[in-house]
């Protein structure tokens, strides 16, 4: 995923579209691991820290 500076050259509503597909891959391995299928679980850890970075650059572009 893009590091913190690469995410604040994004608007806010590309950052949000972002978070939204990170919580659908997320979605998507929840899914997978229920059913049984192979999921890399290594990919959901990943994509909770993407969402986290990009909430915080959320919060810093809020409060600028």
């Amino acid at each position: 995923m893009n590091t913190a500076g690469e995410l604040r050259t994004h608007t806010v509503d590309e950052l949000n579209q972002m978070i939204t597909d990170l919580r659908r891959k997320q979605l998507d391995i929840r899914i997978q691991v229920s059913t049984g299928q192979f999921a890399d679980i290594s990919k959901f850890k990943e994509y909770r820290r993407d969402v986290a970075r990009i909430k915080t650059v959320l919060n810093e572009k809020g409060s600028s």
